[in-house]
């Protein structure tokens, strides 16, 4: 019986961990940043694991930032942009809850993202 009851709390304790995910609708509309010192062009995105890449639309000069109207019901996306030396992927970027993604890349660490929540 106490074997069951434990299993009982875990499952409990799995399902509501998840609700906050569940409720929050998926991705929307956020602020990305360009935080590299670098241009960025041709900035676009995916549902990580797919292959439709789609325009996000102007891309934010090195340091500046701009609005991306976005809305989908998933979370995990994988943003691109051309720079010198070809495309640069920041793969498996959360976008459920954030209000801002900074876009960081260096040549010895890779491309990686900071969130604003």
């Amino acid at each position: 019986m106490l074997g069951r009851m434990k299993h009982i709390v875990l499952l409990t304790a799995l399902a509501l961990s998840a609700a906050p995910a569940i409720a929050g609708g998926g991705a929307a509309n956020f602020t990305i940043i360009n935080g590299t010192p670098i241009a960025l062009g041709d900035l676009s995105i995916r549902r990580a694991g797919s292959n439709d890449w789609k325009p996000l639309g102007k891309s934010p000069a090195a340091g500046a930032s701009g609005p991306v109207q976005f809305n989908d019901p998933d979370c995990a996306f994988d943003i691109r942009a051309n720079v010198a030396g070809g495309p640069v992927t920041w793969a498996g970027v959360n976008l459920c809850d954030v209000k801002s993604v900074t876009l960081r890349k260096d040549d010895a660490a890779g491309a990686w993202v900071d969130y604003d929540q």
